[in-house]
């Protein structure tokens, strides 16, 4: 047994990370096949009283005679191209992305020796993480991986005792049976000694085939037994020196990689870096689901400068069809946020946080996919409707440094032409050379009053979503 010195493995986020600010990851897997409400299909399906279970059966037939299993060879990926997938993720301006490694579904997204349920060996029979992650750094871009496999723990327990996952024959595709009870978010059986060394050693050979610049845990994470933790981000941390672990809730203890809040957000700036992973997605789902809707670029952008300011990183995830495609309306988005980044990326990449993170009508507080959500998903097999932000105006500003400049990205245009910004304050910048609208070549007409600065917009403004000022200072702002 390892000695555990969790301790020894504190680290900061590597630079890299830290002037990342963008992410995007992908949730593909069997499960994109039914495209039924969610990607918990391979869980709920199993579970009489939940629609997809009923919807599953009125479709394809009987659990004992159609399971899980049998959608493996619908996902073809017969469109399946990672170089398209990274084209995509450059597209959009993220800095570092990666496939789901594994769901909690016992399917590896990999060409695993440890696992023979893996993407080379079914259904797409591609490596899928490898290749991905080849493409991506051809393109310069990071790569990242996610695991959620500790959810396999109980997972495809149902409570439907005909069911294919209690036939012995089907124990590599789902685990051995174990007590219903153990699907729960924390069981009173934990996992044994056998299924944690399994888990720490799917991550293993991952990082050892891939050396991934980043490793993402998922929530539960904290019912594998510390010591197979601990091994995990040691060995992790030997074999990707430069590499970071994010973690949610307290899976990981704190210094030894990054908090990642779902789908959150904190009300001010934190003193440490922060990731919220979010989704791309409008319906309640991180995979494809037959009639999806997107979140409009405005919402991601608008998010996105918000996580920046309060010094977090935004890791943004869009599911792809059973063949590896995606979505037009998805792409159209995700374009659209490149674009932004295009022009005002000055202001997110590289950046630190300013003296005031914001000013305007500020979030209700601090928002967190908490241990309480969590538990009432496992018992619903859905998640809590989301709230989302609202609508910002041009009073909305969010700020971010780098060098001698400070960038004040306003969330709305004003209707008289002007920016008033209360906290540009002589106190806080006392000497300003020059204020820019990027995006355009010529300083601004500007004057400095009691309530803040005034600036005077171009005639002809341009661009969507968010508009940014840079304010140039005397040196070491």
């Amino acid at each position: 047994m390892a000695k555990i010195n969790w301790q020894a493995l504190h680290r900061q986020a590597p630079k890299w990370f830290h002037d990342a600010k963008f992410g995007m990851f992908f949730h593909w897997g069997p499960y994109s096949v039914p495209a039924c409400q969610n990607e918990w299909y391979s869980r709920n399906m199993y579970a009489r009283g939940l629609s997809q279970h009923a919807w599953h059966v009125e479709k394809y037939g009987k659990l004992k005679d159609f399971g899980y299993k049998d959608f493996y060879d619908g996902m073809t990926g017969a469109a399946f191209d990672p170089h398209e997938w990274a084209a995509l993720v450059k597209r959009a301006g993220a800095r570092y992305a990666g496939p789901v490694t594994e769901h909690a579904d016992n399917f590896s997204m990999w060409a695993s020796k440890v696992n023979p349920v893996n993407s080379a060996n079914y259904g797409p029979k591609r490596d899928v993480t490898g290749e991905v992650a080849a493409a991506l750094r051809q393109n310069g871009i990071k790569v990242l991986s996610t695991f959620h496999h500790q959810w396999l723990w109980g997972w495809f327990m149902s409570t439907d005792a005909e069911a294919d996952v209690y036939n012995p024959v089907n124990e590599k595709f789902y685990g051995p049976c174990l007590p219903l009870e153990t699907n729960r978010y924390i069981p009173y059986r934990l996992p044994d000694e056998k299924f944690c060394q399994n888990w720490l050693d799917k991550v293993k050979e991952v990082v050892e085939s891939y050396q991934p610049d980043a490793l993402y845990f998922d929530s539960r994470t904290n019912i594998i037994e510390e010591n197979f933790r601990y091994q995990m981000a040691e060995h992790y941390y030997k074999t990707v020196p430069n590499g970071i672990i994010t973690y949610k809730q307290e899976d990981i203890p704190e210094h030894v990689g990054v908090l990642d809040i779902e789908r959150g957000h904190f009300s001010n700036a934190k003193p440490f870096f922060w990731q919220t992973d979010d989704r791309l997605e409008d319906n309640v789902t991180w995979c494809i689901v037959q009639e999806p809707k997107y979140r409009p670029a405005k919402s991601v952008i608008h998010q996105l400068c918000d996580i920046v300011a309060k010094n977090g990183t935004l890791l943004l995830n869009v599911g792809p069809y059973a063949d590896g495609s995606f979505h037009q309306d998805a792409k159209k988005e995700l374009y659209a946020i490149g674009d932004w980044l295009a022009v005002n990326g000055e202001a997110i990449y590289e950046t630190r946080p300013w003296l005031v993170a914001m000013e305007g009508v500020g979030s209700a507080g601090d928002s967190n996919y908490d241990i309480t959500q969590i538990e009432a998903q496992t018992k619903q097999g859905l998640e809590s409707t989301d709230a989302r932000q609202r609508e910002f105006t041009h009073k909305d500003f969010r700020f971010t440094a780098k060098n001698d400049a400070v960038y004040a990205i306003a969330l709305g245009l004003p209707p008289d032409g002007k920016f008033l910004v209360n906290s540009i304050t002589p106190e806080n910048i006392p000497n300003i050379q020059k204020v820019e609208l990027l995006g355009h070549n010529t300083p601004l007409n500007y004057e400095r009053t009691a309530s803040g600065l005034v600036v005077q917009l171009p005639q002809s403004t341009k661009g969507h979503h968010a508009w940014t000022l840079k304010i140039s200072t005397s040196p070491n702002i």
